[in-house]
């Protein structure tokens, strides 16, 4: 293994575990871009997955309580995101994933680019069971046709006016499950080899260490700049689509 490869690696690593420590999602965002440049693109999301899935249960630990407080919520998004994952990888066959990543996109740069430049923060405060399974089910689709399983929750609870704690409690339990399960897929189908293993070996140290540094960033946000750290997570997310939809 070349001194490159570590480095980019290890920076990768680094750079989405931090991020998934402070927002509870967005490793592949910061990840991919270092990791491409050493591996080929089912090498990099096979250890992205994982990444996700062993920083955020470092997340789950500290909203462990907001989880149980509200598991109905949870479950609600989390449940019909399970149910829509097969559904978009049998997706794959009649869609283009690019297109996909193209439009969701424009919606990520539309949503994060009109709060962003908002001084108020939207504010969706009445319950919406119906609206929240919709949404979990479509991240769970999105995430079995395009590994986007964030990005609509993501939005949708950015505009909800939760306290922080609350908000990762959904967000975080659904990357985790999500990505978890994707994982096991990509096992399935042979991907994980001897030299993902290695480059994993190498990752998740450094992934573990930034998370905690993330958690404690976390920590010290209030509640209306942790969602105003989503929001320009959805305006930084449509950029980085963007870019990658029309250079690779």
């Amino acid at each position: 293994m070349s001194t490159e490869t570590i480095l980019m690696v290890t920076l990768g690593a680094a750079a989405g575990g931090f991020i998934n420590g402070l927002a509870g999602f967005g490793t592949a965002l910061f990840a991919l871009g270092f990791f491409l440049n050493v591996m080929t693109p089912p090498q990099a999301v096979a250890i992205v997955v994982v990444l996700s899935v062993t920083s955020g249960l470092q997340g789950l630990w500290i909203v462990r309580h907001a989880i149980w407080d509200q598991p109905r919520r949870m479950i609600r998004f989390m449940g019909p995101g399970v149910v829509g994952i097969p559904l978009g990888i049998a997706a794959l066959a009649v869609i283009d994933a690019a297109s996909l990543k193209l439009v969701i996109a424009s919606f990520l740069l539309i949503y994060g680019g009109f709060f962003t430049l908002r001084r108020a923060l939207p504010k969706f405060d009445r319950p919406t069971p119906m609206i929240d399974m919709i949404v979990g089910f479509a991240g769970g689709v999105l995430g079995g046709a395009a590994s986007l399983s964030g990005a609509l929750p993501t939005m949708w609870c950015s505009m909800r006016p939760w306290p922080k704690a609350e908000t990762r409690a959904v967000l975080q339990p659904f990357n985790v499950v999500i990505l978890g399960l994707t994982a096991l897929m990509l096992w399935w189908q042979g991907v994980y080899t001897r030299d993902v293993l290695w480059n994993l070996a190498i990752a998740i140290p450094g992934a573990l260490i930034s998370a905690q540094i993330g958690i404690s960033v976390f920590r010290r946000l209030s509640d209306d700049l942790f969602r105003r750290l989503l929001i320009s997570m959805c305006l930084l997310s449509g950029i980085i689509l963007m870019i990658r939809a029309f250079t690779s």
